[in-house]
């Protein structure tokens, strides 16, 4: 069946309290294809704020998590992770063994994304983290490696910002599933963004992103669901439908 706008858009549930995520679920239910729940908020709330969007609502479930530990650990709480029945869930790129255990540890109910470079990190931060030149001078070399290393360990795909999803698709496969943060229409784009690889919804769908991930222009509207809906126009219109 042909994706729609609609199914492209993925909500962060990026909240501190429960009322204002529930708030939130009810209002765009039907409008997103699928919510993501957060560290903080999972934090607060833990597995019961999954079984909540499930209840009020028949979007699909990412839990992002950002896993990043041992692996025999990784492993053990992927297996917690897929008894909660959501869809996806992140795991840091950074070793092939680990992203191996949490693919292990899903048990093919719950899907692995790699992470390979935050949207808020550039070549400053990279060089600070003491990469080689090459990544400093192109950290789209790094998130390639870091995409490679998921594909070899069975992720369903990565995260990854709007810029480098074509060089993934290109590189690895169209199959393998890109997840892309940090994506800013065009008529809310602000000039001192936190995130510093942003992109428009059309941008990132042309280039092949799979699921898009939309917050602030949404969560800070006037009417978040005629917001959510302004942007599936303009998913649509990338697609020529």
């Amino acid at each position: 069946m042909q994706k729609t706008g609609k199914d492209y858009m993925v909500f962060p549930l990026d909240f501190s309290s429960v009322k204002e995520a529930k708030s939130y679920v009810r209002l765009l239910d039907g409008h997103v294809g699928m919510f993501k729940i957060g560290l903080e908020l999972f934090i607060d709330q833990g597995p019961c704020v999954v079984s909540m969007v499930r209840e009020l609502s028949d979007a699909k479930i990412f839990l992002d998590l950002k896993l990043h530990d041992i692996c025999a650990t990784v492993k053990r709480a992927m297996g917690r992770v897929a008894s909660l029945g959501v869809d996806l869930v992140t795991v840091h790129c950074a070793s092939a063994k680990m992203l191996e255990m949490a693919v292990e540890g899903g048990r093919g109910k719950t899907g692995v994304l790699g992470v390979t470079l935050l949207t808020d990190n550039d070549s400053t931060t990279v060089e600070a983290g003491g990469f080689k030149e090459k990544f400093v001078k192109d950290p789209n070399e790094l998130v390639l490696v870091r995409a490679r290393m998921a594909q070899g360990a069975g992720c369903a795909g990565v995260v990854c910002s709007g810029r480098e999803v074509a060089l993934i698709k290109s590189s690895i496969s169209r199959d393998f599933l890109a997840v892309t943060p940090g994506i800013r229409p065009e008529w809310s784009l602000l000039e001192n963004d936190d995130q510093k690889r942003v992109t428009t919804p059309a941008q990132a769908v042309k280039q092949g992103s799979d699921l898009i991930v939309i917050g602030r222009p949404i969560r800070d509207a006037a009417d978040p669901a005629g917001a959510a809906q302004r942007v599936v126009r303009e998913i649509d219109a990338a697609l020529g439908r």
